[in-house]
Parts: C-alpha cells; sequence; structure tokens
C-alpha cells in the first residue's frame, strides 16, 4: 500500500496509521535529520484535536527521540502554526498529526522541512521505501544520545502573535461568525480576533475528540450561512480541522471560496503594488470565472496540479506572492509557506477596512461557471491509464468542441483513492451533470 498521498500520510488511526507505524516514522525521520548534519536538531509536532492524536503524537515522539533528536510537542494547534513556528524556532522539522476535513476515525502526519515547506515527492518516495522495506534496521544510537523532550517554547502563543500581527487595523465595529469545526483553532480563534477589536459570535469551539469536522466546519458551510444571517454578522468564517483552509460567507449569506478569495485579494495586492510579477497561481480545477476576472485586471493566472505544494513550488520557484485552490488553501509566500485559514479571513477584514466595501460587493467581483465532478471508480494502478487512451481522450476532445470557449474538461486521478475524478465546467449544470456522468461511466467501462 502507497503511504504517501497528496498530503502527507493518511489512514484509520489504529488500523491504517498506527503507533508502530508513527514510531517508525519517527527513527526514519530521525535518521533522514541526522544524515544532513544538523547539531543539536530538535522536532516541532502538532496536533489538532482527534482522540487518536495524543496516541500517534506520543508515538511518532518516541521514534524520533529513539533516533538521537529532541522533541517539542506544541499540543493543539493549526497546521499553518507548526509550519511558522518550525521555521521561527530553526527546528529541523515540524510534523502535525491532522487528517485535516476528515471524520474523526481518520488521522494523518504532515511534515515540513526546516524551511516550513512540505517534502518534495522525492523526499516522500525514499522515506516510504525504508518504512516499507521488512529488513529496515534502524541504525543503533548511544544511550548518551538519546533525545529528550524539548520545553520552554512558547508555541501557541508565538502564534497568536503573529496573526494579530498581520492585521494593522482596528476591527472594532466588525461582527464576525465563526465555525471553528471542533477543531484546531476552537480556543485561538476568538482571541486573536476580539484582541483585534472585532465582535465575534462562535460556535462548535467545544471539542470532545470525536466531533472534529462532524457536520460542522468548511465541509458543511451551511452551518455558518445559517450563523451569519442569524446574528446580522458583518462575516462569516469556517474552518477544517487543522485550518489550513478557510471557507468564508458573506453578511448576504454567500460562499465565497478559494477562488473569489484570490480575486479579492490579488485586486487588493494589486493596487497597493504589493503583487509581484502581477501573478496568480492556481490549480487545473480553478473556476474559469477567475481566468476571466484577472484577464480583465491584466493578471497572470498560472496552473499547477492539485494540491497545495504544488502552488507553493511554483510560488517560490517563479517569485509569485498569491496562490491557492478552490477548497480554501490560499498562500501568502510573504508571511507563511502553507496555507493559512484564520491568516486568509484577516486579509479578507483587512481588504474591507480598506475599501470600506461589505463582503457581498467584493464576492461580486467575479462571476464562477458551474462546475461539476463526477468520480470513475478504477483500479488503483490504472489511474493513470486514461493518459494514453484513445477512446477516453477522443471523448475529451468532442467535449471540448463542444463547449468551446465556454467551458473545459478536467480529468485526474485520486491522490489516495481508487478513483478517476471527472470535472466539466461550463454555463449548464444540467447538460454538465450529463456529459460528467457518461464520460465516468465509459472511463469505468474501459479501465475495467
Amino acid at each position: 500500500m502507497k503511504l504517501f498521498g497528496t498530503d502527507g500520510i493518511r489512514g484509520v488511526a489504529n488500523e491504517e496509521l498506527t503507533p508502530e507505524l508513527a514510531m517508525k516514522l519517527g527513527r526514519v525521520l530521525a535518521e533522514r535529520i541526522h544524515e544532513t548534519g544538523a547539531e543539536k536538531p530538535f522536532v516541532l509536532t502538532g496536533r489538532d484535536t482527534r482522540q487518536s492524536g495524543t496516541m500517534l503524537s506520543m508515538a511518532l515522539a518516541t521514534g524520533l527521540m529513539a533516533g538521537g533528536v529532541d522533541c517539542a510537542n506544541l499540543s493543539v494547534i493549526p497546521t499553518p502554526g507548526v509550519a511558522y513556528l518550525t521555521r521561527k524556532y530553526g527546528a529541523a522539522m515540524g510534523i502535525v498529526i491532522s487528517a485535516s476535513h476528515n471524520p474523526f476515525e481518520y488521522n494523518g502526519i504532515k511534515i515540513f522541512s526546516d524551511k516550513g515547506l512540505k517534502l518534495p515527492d522525492a523526499v516522500e518516495e525514499e522515506i516510504e521505501e525504508r518504512l516499507t522495506d521488512p529488513h529496515y534496521t534502524p541504525v543503533p544510537v548511544d544511550p548518551k544520545a538519546i533525545g529528550q523532550k524539548k520545553k520552554d517554547l512558547p508555541g501557541i502563543v508565538d502564534y497568536e502573535d503573529y496573526l494579530v500581527g498581520l492585521v494593522d487595523r482596528d476591527l472594532t465595529g466588525t461582527k464576525i461568525a465563526v465555525d471553528a469545526g471542533n477543531g484546531a483553532l476552537s480556543e485561538l480563534v476568538e482571541k486573536v480576533l476580539t484582541r483585534l477589536g472585532a465582535e465575534v459570535v462562535a460556535i462548535n469551539t467545544a471539542p470532545d475528540g470525536a466531533n472534529i469536522n462532524a457536520q460542522c466546519g468548511s465541509t458543511a458551510p451551511e452551518k455558518i450561512q445559517a450563523l451569519v444571517k442569524d446574528t446580522g454578522a458583518d462575516v462569516g468564517f469556517s474552518f477544517d480541522g487543522d485550518a489550513d483552509r478557510i471557507i468564508a460567507v458573506d453578511e448576504k449569506g454567500q460562499i465565497l471560496d478559494g477562488d473569489h478569495i484570490l480575486a479579492i485579494c490579488a485586486k487588493s495586492l494589486k493596487a497597493k503594488g504589493e503583487l509581484d510579477n502581477t501573478t496568480v497561481v492556481g490549480t487545473v480545477m480553478t473556476n474559469i470565472g477567475l481566468d476571466r476576472f484577472l484577464k480583465e485586471e491584466n493578471i497572470d493566472l498560472v496552473k499547477t496540479k492539485v494540491g497545495d505544494r504544488y502552488v507553493l513550488e511554483e510560488m517560490l520557484e517563479k517569485g509569485y506572492v498569491l496562490g491557492g485552490e478552490q477548497s480554501g488553501h490560499i498562500i501568502f509566500s510573504r508571511y507563511n509557506t502553507t496555507g493559512d485559514g484564520l491568516a486568509t479571513g484577516l486579509h479578507l477584514l483587512e481588504v474591507m477596512a480598506e475599501t470600506g466595501k461589505p463582503m457581498s460587493e467584493l464576492n461580486a467581483l467575479m462571476t464562477s461557471y458551474p462546475q461539476v465532478l463526477v468520480n470513475a471508480k478504477v483500479d488503483n494502478k490504472k489511474k493513470h491509464a486514461y493518459e494514453d487512451h484513445a477512446g477516453i481522450q477522443e471523448k475529451i476532445r468532442e467535449l471540448e468542441a463542444k463547449f468551446k470557449d465556454e467551458g473545459r474538461v478536467v480529468i485526474r486521478p485520486s491522490g489516495t483513492e481508487p478513483l478517476v475524478r471527472v470535472m466539466i465546467e461550463g454555463k449548464d449544470q444540467d447538460t454538465l451533470k450529463t456529459e460528467a456522468e457518461n464520460l465516468a461511466r465509459y472511463i469505468e467501462e474501459v479501465l475495467q
């Protein structure tokens, strides 16, 4: 079984993602750190609120310390907090125990380098080779070199101060509705927003280990929509379990997905002369509506594979400062090396304050085209076979010719499941649904 997917290792806790695997991963990572020649290395670990998080983080720390690496446990903290603090404290790695938006029974392990970057595919493959090698034997560590638990790091306090420092605005008079999804932001989000002067109405801030993402947070946007309308809030923010992404809602209860957020932030940054190279980075799933809006604003759009790691790689390589995904992962590379849901929300509040416009007016900057996504179930080994299959490629060309410049077809394999995802975008929802279902069923038939 392949361990690393598009965002680290993920699986059902205690079944697929076991403490034994976490401990072995700790040993492998400790070896890699020592191979870099790092002196007195230490690793930061953090987690979301899942019941299995403590078990897995302790197992991981045991492996790291057995491998001669000190370990600092930051406890419950958003993923972007670990990425930021890894760089701030000079850690050799930052590791997050989280399965993001998935149900509580799942968990995952995300790894950041000393630069706060997700590991390249080639490095993950090398780590996976050692993890899956039945003959792997850890390098012996002298008893005097065994790692220790590192203490006295402010951790989440420093991350809170960092977030507050992102906005040079008094938010007094702004009412913000928040759905923390019973995740990693549950305790932090109100502290940050109230320190900036905002009035906050928050729900789902009482995690019990099993209620993370349970009909709440970014995967249940209807909850934040209702809260905004019921409380008369100026804006609403909804987060996933590890808070690296955001779904926002304007004062009318209309959703702002990642594409709309990119439109708002790109226009603002360009107006201030801060949109380096006048370019935004999206993915192949970016809505055609964002393409058209940015073109009108004389802003270029570059697209990568799906995954915020690929967005960031493009940003760093070409010197771009803004990028993200429709799902709400938005990266401001001047501040951090991964998507940060609350930081993105703070930037939206800043644009509202600077322009004096309600969020609904900012939300209307771009118009989204309907998109339909249908999954074709295929064997994992055949997920990429569509690329060279003449019949499938002919069907795609026929659809593209049918939609011309008013739509497009995107086919991509799932990073974690035995699926080929079929996305068709255009003007008529019913037509899109029919065509996407037909193409998905055809793919299933020919790739049996």
